[in-house]
């Protein structure tokens, strides 16, 4: 089997909660302890820094992509298995996602929230079927749900958008998920 790779769009902030960094640091590892290879905003800063950081330390495979402008105000993370940097914001959505078998949101802010309606749009036009995961830490993604939900009750969407995300509540829980998806 090749090897798989899990797309992690999050914060570069660490958030108001100390448990969103323990939901970062418990996701990186978690992909590592699997074999899968992070794909990640190549951030060490905040959520993406402590995600990739724990991948690490577990031995896991890293792949970051940041575009230049961002480098110093990300600190690009140069130690990674693999490091791109590209021109653009939306060339590194395209490489994280052509580099990856499954999404994964962590709480994050407006960059998080672009990402993962890139990859939703992307999905309900069905240019891919790659799955995505909410990591709903302390409910915070409750509220998204809520609006794709008022989308659809409103009708601007069909029922199917809600089935293209899957809001899932502890990392544990997003292992099981991923072990079904990615076997």
């Amino acid at each position: 089997m090749s090897e798989r790779s899990v797309c992690v769009f999050c914060g570069a902030r660490p958030g108001k909660r100390p448990t969103y960094m323990q939901a970062a640091t418990d996701t990186g590892k978690m992909l590592a302890e699997n074999g899968w290879r992070l794909v990640y905003g190549a951030g060490d800063v905040g959520l993406m820094g402590a995600t990739a950081r724990a991948a690490q330390q577990a031995g896991g495979k890293t792949f970051g992509v940041i575009p230049a402008h961002l480098v110093r105000l990300e600190v690009g993370k140069r130690d990674l298995t693999q490091y791109v940097v590209t021109e653009t914001m939306h060339e590194r959505k395209k490489v994280m996602f052509m580099n990856s078998d499954a999404i994964i949101v962590l709480p994050g802010g407006a960059g998080s929230l672009d990402e993962f309606f890139e990859v939703l749009t992307w999905r309900q036009l069905g240019l891919h079927e790659k799955p995505i995961y909410l990591l709903n830490t302390e409910s915070y993604w409750t509220p998204l749900m809520q609006i794709l939900d008022h989308v659809i009750a409103e009708d601007f969407a069909a029922d199917s958008l809600r089935g293209f995300v899957q809001p899932v509540e502890s990392v544990q829980d997003l292992r099981i998920a991923l072990r079904a998806a990615l076997s």
